[in-house]
């Protein structure tokens, strides 16, 4: 039966299978994935040509395969301090659809130079107030490591202007971390000199945090080793509120979110194996 399949075979296809089985370059898996698309033929031939699932025929393929992807981000949600981001994040992918990823992340701190024009703000404000003791608290995010599940359910193509069909897919991820907060209060500073910001912070200590991490992503395939990633994800933790008055202490806890946005470009290996069928 496998004689007269590969007689009925287009002759393309059975010349190139004949060609790698004669001078021993396919593998046993090669050698299968020939034996598939030989298949394929015969039954385009008996039946004709039908039109492949532009979707489903992925140009990509992540199973089996480790990804390394240098990150920048920012932190867009916190209206005090600007926060700039800095990291690597790593996976694996059992399947297409499903990683086990980690990533970290760092975030220097430039002291003043971090505070946003609020912060200023407020603290001036509370000066020009008679009587007001007025602190603001800082949460600086220093350091964040997070251990997570990625499912990626949906593959697509995009096509640019009828010119190129850039493939991408979207993922979640969904896990536990690790966050180093540096912690400050930005008070009145009397010492400032002239057209100094009459501002400066106090230290309040550092706290390690376990937050829940969840988030979404995207990446966009520009080769079968190269993709760029849009990545977008919440650090979700209980902490004290904010204490405004020095001498009023807060033991109440509230739900904190450190939201971190960030984009980058990941490399995938082992080099992906080519593939002897139409897709």
């Amino acid at each position: 039966m496998r004689l007269l399949e590969i007689l009925y075979m287009r002759p393309s296809s059975t010349l190139t299978l004949a060609l790698l089985l004669g001078v021993g370059l396919l593998t046993p898996s090669q050698a299968e994935a020939g034996a598939k698309a030989a298949r394929l033929a015969l039954k385009e031939l008996r039946e004709g040509r039908q039109d492949y699932d532009k979707v489903q025929n992925r140009f990509f393929l992540k199973e089996g395969r480790f990804e390394m992807a240098p990150i920048l981000g920012y932190v867009p949600n916190n209206p005090m301090v600007k926060r700039y981001t800095g990291g690597v994040l790593g996976a694996y992918h059992f399947s297409e659809t499903l990683a086990a990823e980690g990533a970290f992340i760092y975030s220097p701190d430039l002291g003043t130079n971090d505070l946003k024009g609020l912060t200023n703000t407020l603290v001036q404000i509370a000066e020009d107030s008679a009587g007001v003791d007025f602190q603001q608290p800082i949460d600086k995010m220093i350091l964040g490591a997070t251990f997570a599940v990625r499912w990626a359910p949906v593959y697509g193509k995009i096509n640019l202007i009828g010119e190129r069909v850039l493939n991408f897919d979207f993922y979640g991820v969904a896990g536990l971390g690790l966050l180093s907060e540096q912690k400050y209060y930005a008070v009145y500073d009397d010492n400032a000199g002239d057209g100094q910001v009459p501002v400066t912070l106090t230290e309040a200590g550092t706290e390690a945090l376990v937050p829940v991490n969840l988030g979404l992503g995207f990446d966009f395939f520009i080769s079968q080793s190269v993709a760029l990633k849009i990545d977008a994800r919440s650090y979700l933790y209980a902490d004290k509120k904010p204490q405004y008055d020095p001498d009023v202490p807060v033991n109440d806890t509230r739900l904190y979110n450190t939201f971190v946005a960030s984009g980058g470009i990941s490399v995938f290996f082992p080099k992906m194996q080519p593939r002897l069928m139409d897709f």
